[in-house]
């Protein structure tokens, strides 16, 4: 029964991880329909960030993940205004653009990190008996946190009137600029919150496992899943996909090793596309 529980706990810990990084991925191409690859690098650097805020500067890792995700947002804010802005009709140049931030990047972190594996603090420590049960409480604070950070986007997107905007670019990018919305506003202010979201999974997992300067990549690839699953447009669908996805990278490594929990996610993936070429809940991919 333990283990049972310790199992889903996992789960939704990954769940909610993936679920941070997909929603990121998935807002910034709703509202400029672009797809960000560099995303997954981004998640990378956060983790990295969070990890020297605590390790040099001695903040406490709750502070990190905040000024981590400030650095990140105002990272995501210059990329737009700089780079994506110019290239959004271009899907070969956005491509390319992308590829060349991730080299960058990447890079970088190889050069400033080198082969030294390092793993950022957990948030508190030790252990917690509920019902009888012994879990971590490192995995229940990230899980609390991450949730938390998911509840306060999607309060964001649907209650606020950002969030309208936001929407209102997303359905019809010309109408909204007819409407007075001035959409390379709010194009900055989703990448930033984008590459937040991606700054603090970053952070988050990087308490879980050990930091690596190619986790963004593997990243990317569930966050790509998770919205090829959930459907383009769907910010609820990502909930879904994201719970089902964690749920097999939390349960399947118990019967099966190596990257069998990975090549079973994307044959689930595939299927949907398949079977549903929009996705669970959203528009035609």
């Amino acid at each position: 029964m333990e283990i049972f529980t310790q199992t889903i706990v996992n789960g939704i810990v990954l769940a909610s991880i993936y679920i941070l990084v997909a929603l990121g991925f998935a807002l910034i191409f709703s509202v400029m329909q672009i797809l960000n690859f560099a995303h997954g690098s981004i998640y990378m650097v956060g983790a990295y960030v969070c990890y020297y805020l605590v390790s040099s500067f001695g903040l406490p890792t709750w502070a990190a993940l905040l000024v981590s995700g400030g650095i990140l947002a105002l990272f995501g804010v210059f990329l737009e205004r700089f780079g994506f802005r110019y290239l959004e009709k271009d899907f070969n140049r956005t491509l390319m653009f992308s590829l060349a931030v991730i080299v960058f990047l990447q890079t970088a972190a190889d050069i400033t990190v080198g082969a030294y594996v390092k793993r950022v603090p957990s948030i508190i420590r030790g252990l917690t008996t509920i019902g009888g049960i012994t879990l971590s409480k490192e995995r229940l604070v990230t899980c609390v946190v991450a949730v938390c950070l998911l509840l306060l986007v999607t309060f964001l997107i649907r209650k606020t009137v950002l969030g309208r905007q936001m929407r209102a670019v997303a359905q019809d990018r010309d109408a909204a600029a007819l409407q007075g919305i001035n959409v390379h506003r709010i194009a900055a202010i989703a990448f930033g919150l984008s590459s937040v979201l991606a700054a603090v999974a970053g952070g988050l997992m990087g308490s879980i496992i050990a930091l690596n300067t190619y986790m963004g990549s593997a990243m990317l690839l569930r966050a790509v899943t998770l919205v090829i699953i959930a459907g383009m447009g769907s910010v609820g669908g990502l909930f879904v996909s994201g719970l089902i996805i964690g749920f097999i990278d939390a349960v399947l490594p118990i019967f099966i090793g190596g990257a069998g929990s990975e090549v079973v996610a994307l044959g689930f993936a595939m299927l949907i596309l398949l079977v549903r070429p929009r996705g669970l809940f959203g528009q035609a991919i």
